[in-house]
């Protein structure tokens, strides 16, 4: 029976592990009375880290590894040398049954090859892709893919829409979340055959979704809806291409508002907005990339994510871990004739 209240940690992983990984661990125990963690890592530094803390010492078992997967690493001397690291131990004890799901702010190519080595591909999943989660004018957006596969043909862009579907009802807390097909516009004539293609099978499949056609790259932002389905290499150049907005507009606030007494003053005066603005245009508040498509969760936070970062990528895990978000995609895999089963 697995333990979904239970999540597997890599601890050695990411820019600042351990100690950053740890507060960030503590501040999810915090928060979830009911959840425990498995950390997987070097006990001699993990320990002085634990100790003194009641809700880790309570909820945290330290589980030793003397290996560690470097940021410098290949996905194939992961592959070939990593057995026994922190990674592949936290991700292993999901396909034990020992955790619900993993977290990792380790080597994104690593974790995407041990992943995929250990849990497997579900049944009618040709190849996984990698979810990011957006600030919007209306709240969040999900986007599919962001970088696991550089090309995408019609059937695997269904297949992400059927799992990008899923994962927003999960972790978004949304009955129906809307889909859309990211476009180069919203007349029918419009884009490559493959995204046509896809276009047209959705709305003939009969899956219980609500998807609403093509979406343009402004309509993210703008969160005209709740998931955009694209392949890994469009999906990639905009999220890059929109986080160096993010940081152009902040950058420039910034100047504007320290540029002279009078802006100085006018910046204490909108205080609150600002304090809103930065709180939604945070990645610490929207951290943690999952692989979808794979027999178990493995989530993977941003390898320079703060302590309040990667309690954040810890909460998408254990919603997911508590959701039937898997079920569903399975449910409507088999209903568009690809399988539907998690492969052993």
């Amino acid at each position: 029976m697995q333990s979904s209240n239970t999540l597997s940690i890599d601890a050695m992983g990411g820019d600042n592990a351990p100690g950053i990984v740890i507060d960030g661990v503590a501040e999810f125990l915090a928060g979830r009375p009911d959840a425990r963690v498995q950390l997987h890592g070097d006990e001699a530094l993990l320990a002085p880290l634990v100790a003194g803390r009641p809700v880790l010492e309570a909820r945290a078992t330290i589980i030793h590894a003397a290996e560690k997967i470097t940021s410098d690493m290949k996905p194939s001397q992961a592959l070939r040398r990593g057995k026994g690291s922190s990674m592949w131990n936290a991700v292993q004890a999901v396909k034990d049954g020992t955790a619900g799901a993993s977290v990792s702010a380790g080597n994104t190519g690593a974790l995407m090859a041990i992943s995929m080595l250990i849990l497997r591909k579900m049944d009618g999943v040709h190849r996984p892709a990698m979810t990011a989660v957006w600030p919007t004018l209306r709240g969040r957006t999900v986007v599919l893919d962001v970088g696991a596969n550089v090309e995408a043909d019609a059937q695997q862009l269904v297949t992400f829409a059927i799992m990008g579907e899923a994962f927003a009802r999960a972790t978004l807390g949304l009955e129906k979340p809307t889909v859309g097909l990211l476009n180069i516009g919203s007349e029918e004539m419009k884009g490559h055959e493959e995204v046509r293609e896809a276009h047209e099978w959705l709305r003939a499949a009969g899956l219980d979704m609500d998807y609403r056609g093509f979406v343009e790259g402004d309509d993210i932002s703008a969160g005209a809806v709740d998931v955009v389905v694209t392949d890994g290499f469009t999906g990639n150049v905009a999220l890059k291409t929109g986080e160096g907005v993010a940081r152009m507009l902040a950058s420039h606030m910034r100047a504007a508002f320290t540029e002279s007494l009078m802006s100085k003053a006018g910046a204490v005066l909108a205080m609150s907005g600002l304090k809103r603005l930065k709180s939604l245009m945070d990645p610490s508040n929207v951290n943690g990339g999952v692989l979808l498509g794979l027999g178990g969760i493995s989530v993977k936070s941003h390898g320079g994510a703060d302590a309040r970062g990667f309690a954040r990528a810890c909460e998408m895990a254990a919603d997911l871990a508590a959701s039937e978000f898997q079920g569903e995609i399975a449910a409507n895999l088999a209903r568009i004739g690809t399988g539907g089963v998690a492969a052993e």
